[in-house]
């Protein structure tokens, strides 16, 4: 798979969004290579990971976050459903599933099942797209997961106990 020619289809001007898409996605990608080659009794796909992590968010383009370049329609929640449609489309189920399932430690019938797709979903919360030169800690991501629910920051401080 080459995911670049997918990020060049959807996002084919060099502009500020796509700087910033690619800022994060490689971030996140980054974490979750580290993440894997640390742990390699998990035997993550790190192959499959690098792409996922930077498709996760490919569906920001349709998404209203002007704060961030997005100037869509749609609620920014979205964007990950509408990255899972975009890759099932373009034939990528596998990369699909990690994109529907990255935002916040997963939605209601959207969690993230897979290792790959907890691992990105998991590298995902140490970085924002608001504030891209930032990187969280283990504690203030936790923390920036509280105002969704108590049950999203124990199933991420799960997953910092086992990738750490």
């Amino acid at each position: 798979m080459n995911y670049e020619s997918i990020i060049n289809k959807y996002y084919p001007e060099d502009d500020a969004l796509r700087r910033l898409l690619l800022k994060h996605s490689c971030q996140v990608a980054s974490r979750c290579l580290l993440i894997a080659k640390r742990h390699p009794e998990l035997h993550a796909d790190e192959a499959f990971l690098e792409e996922a992590a930077m498709l996760h968010d490919i569906g920001i383009r349709w998404c209203h976050a002007p704060s961030i370049h997005c100037v869509g329609t749609e609620p920014y929640l979205k964007h990950g459903p509408i990255g899972g449609d975009i890759l099932r489309a373009e034939g990528y189920p596998r990369h699909a599933r990690v994109a529907e399932r990255h935002t916040g430690t997963g939605l209601p019938g959207l969690e993230p099942e897979t290792l790959e797709e907890q691992l990105v979903c998991y590298a995902d919360k140490f970085y924002s797209k608001s504030q891209p030169d930032r990187v969280l800690s283990v504690e203030q991501a936790a923390q920036s997961l509280a105002k969704f629910g108590q049950e999203g920051v124990d199933k991420f401080l799960r997953w910092a106990a086992r990738f750490e």
